[in-house]
């Protein structure tokens, strides 16, 4: 038997400490950007959106490669990239880590509009309310404590 697969996970993270840094000027560039770099993975970009402080973006990933080691990949590209081109007037970061939640293929139009009216949604809350939202009704345990990195006073 060939092997087949469609593994499709919705995979959200911020900014370093969740600065609004993602510009509408030049978001749609880093879309562009992340859709090629995860190519070298064998994995395709369904589909992204965010606003200035974070994304999602619907994967379709490649058994081949580990979906940590892909999102690992394209944190450290597209934060290159960003870097190289100066779209920020400081050192650009991700945060630390990132959210991944597996999407059947027939709940996959519902999460690409969920992606694409981000704009919308965050009119009424915050990431971080939408975050814990995900990680609950995913039922994922959590410490909210631990979830977002905090930056510290100097």
């Amino acid at each position: 038997m060939a092997s087949h697969h469609g593994i499709l996970v919705h995979v959200v993270f911020s900014t370093k400490y969740r600065r609004p840094v993602l510009l509408d000027d030049w978001r749609d560039d880093l879309f562009a950007y992340m859709g090629g770099t995860i190519r070298e993975h064998k994995a395709v970009l369904l589909k992204s959106g965010g606003v200035e402080d974070h994304v999602h973006l619907l994967i379709k990933f490649h058994p081949q490669f580990a979906i940590s080691s892909t999102i690992q990949m394209l944190k450290a590209n597209s934060s290159k990239w960003v870097n190289e081109q100066q779209k920020t007037r400081f050192k650009f970061q991700w945060q630390t880590g990132y959210g991944a939640f597996t999407v059947s293929q027939s709940m996959a139009d519902v999460v690409k509009e969920y992606i694409s009216k981000q704009r919308e949604h965050h009119q009424r809350l915050s990431f971080q309310q939408e975050y814990l939202a995900i990680l609950r009704k995913h039922q994922i345990d959590f410490d909210p404590k631990y979830v977002f990195e905090q930056e510290l006073a100097s």
